[in-house]
């Protein structure tokens, strides 16, 4: 007897297509139930298709399809997906079709079913690697992030930003400019530059420095890719690295090379011009050639300990301490009074003055106080310091009567001028200085007047309250 021309059609499905009745029993499966199952059709007819798949499975795909045929009134078309056991043993994902419509004369329902299995390993695998790349992401000290093309848009932004840039992601979800905002006004415009290159289709490579907070106190480096689809750029991916360090150190080395190429090659110049002058002419004042190079040693001598002191600074971690900054000024008072007592140093120090800094900020103090004295136009110089506490932070004001300060010297103190041949004539004192300072995460501030001296102010931070016992 030849089959129905249906049923023919059907065994020539790709998809496996069943009949079962209102219990899940098998009518009947064309073909496609060995290629994608491995049994053969007569082998399931009869058997109960729940009994079949995973466990974890079943009772949501029962559940589904016994909501579906009770429907009588109205037409229902439901799809689920499910696992199916297999002849071998294994699983094969399926995507189920199933309505409340029964076939007459097969006596049932129809189950039209498709193997998904590629697509939830796609899928799953899809899943895992975008969950791997956000633990990455949440667990790395980099800034990770993803606009649109025209920067109109944030589509990721790992947790790293707010502690290095020191703003929100919320805000920058909101308004994408809010970011611009964490960077130092003075780099703005090449940031700005970079933004609209990469928009451009071009690549980008740079630094520059963040973060309002920290007195924009750190620098990054950027690199960043357009992501170009059919000649347009879609996407604009990049990274944020905190390179605060690195670029410490750089300057750093860039100072010593400074001051041994000119500093002191040019006071051992002076000492070794005036010897020969005392070896060369027997009539020369030696005793006025020797204070020179007296004089000039012992500066030297001075300066060879700053460098100690400087490279000792560099070769130890930054770990800023609890320092009573009342203390730090005593003994930055004791060493400076024994070599000018001839100097009035006044002290006007608010109570609680407890800051988080190294403990080497007492040599910090004591340079700026020793310069404060040692070059006052007076034998009898006054050096007046004061010292409070203002919101979260703690200053330390030094004011001296001295002539004003060359502005190359005062932008070591605040940071705000690099180290290059044509300053090479900034001690090392004033770097480290500036070094303690900047490791404790402070910053000097300075005002400079012609009739009053100038104001150099300390900022620290004030030291966390201690926790009751």
């Amino acid at each position: 007897m030849t089959p129905p021309v249906d049923r023919v059609l059907l065994d020539y499905a790709q998809d496996k297509i069943a009949v079962v009745d209102r219990d899940g029993t098998y009518q009947y499966l064309n073909r496609a139930a060995k290629s994608i199952l491995g049994y053969d059709p007569d082998d399931l007819v009869g058997e109960n298709a729940f009994e079949y798949m995973h466990p974890s499975d079943r009772d949501h795909v029962r559940a589904r399809f016994e909501e579906t045929i009770a429907v009588d009134d109205e037409f229902v078309d439901v799809t689920v997906e499910y696992r199916h056991r297999q002849r071998d043993g294994g699983w094969v994902w399926l995507e189920s079709r199933m309505s409340n419509l029964t076939d007459s004369e097969l006596g049932g329902y129809v189950v039209s079913s498709r193997d998904i299995s590629d697509r939830i390993a796609a899928e799953r695998e899809r899943d895992e690697t975008e969950t791997r790349l956000r633990e990455l992401a949440a667990n790395t000290d980099d800034v990770l992030w993803m606009f649109n093309g025209d920067w109109s848009e944030l589509l990721f932004l790992n947790p790293a930003y707010e502690s290095v840039y020191g703003g929100s992601i919320d805000a920058v979800e909101a308004d994408v400019d809010a970011f611009i905002d964490r960077v130092y006004p003075e780099d703005v415009p090449a940031v700005r530059r970079s933004m609209a290159a990469l928009s451009r289709g071009e690549s980008v490579d740079m630094e520059y420095r963040v973060n309002p907070g920290e007195n924009y106190n750190r620098w990054v480096w950027v690199q960043a890719e357009p992501i170009v689809e059919d000649g347009e750029v879609v996407r604009i991916v990049g990274f944020t690295r905190d390179v605060t360090d690195r670029n410490r150190r750089e300057r750093q080395l860039a100072v010593v090379d400074n001051l041994l190429r000119h500093n002191i090659r040019n006071d051992m110049t002076t000492i070794l011009g005036q010897a020969e002058l005392i070896a060369d002419d027997p009539e020369v004042d030696a005793p006025e050639r020797a204070a020179v190079i007296r004089r000039v040693g012992e500066a030297l001598l001075q300066t060879t300990e700053k460098q100690r002191e400087t490279l000792h600074l560099f070769r130890s971690p930054a770990c800023p301490t609890t320092v009573d900054v009342a203390d730090a000024v005593d003994a930055a008072l004791a060493s400076v009074r024994v070599r000018y007592p001839a100097a009035t140093i006044e002290t006007t120090l608010a109570d609680g003055l407890v800051a988080s800094a190294l403990s080497e900020v007492e040599v910090a103090l004591s340079e700026l106080i020793e310069n404060a004295v040692k070059h006052a136009e007076s034998d009898a110089p006054t050096v007046r310091i004061s010292g409070r506490v203002r919101d979260d932070e703690v200053e330390i004001r030094i004011d001296d009567d001295c002539p004003p300060l060359p502005e190359f010297e005062y932008r070591v103190l605040t940071g705000d001028k690099p180290m290059s041949d044509v300053y090479h004539s900034t001690g090392l004192g004033l770097w480290l200085v500036y070094w303690i300072v900047d490791l404790s995460d402070g910053r000097v501030e300075f005002v400079t007047s012609d009739e009053t001296g100038n104001t150099i102010t300390v900022v620290l931070p004030r030291a966390p309250a201690p926790t009751p016992e």
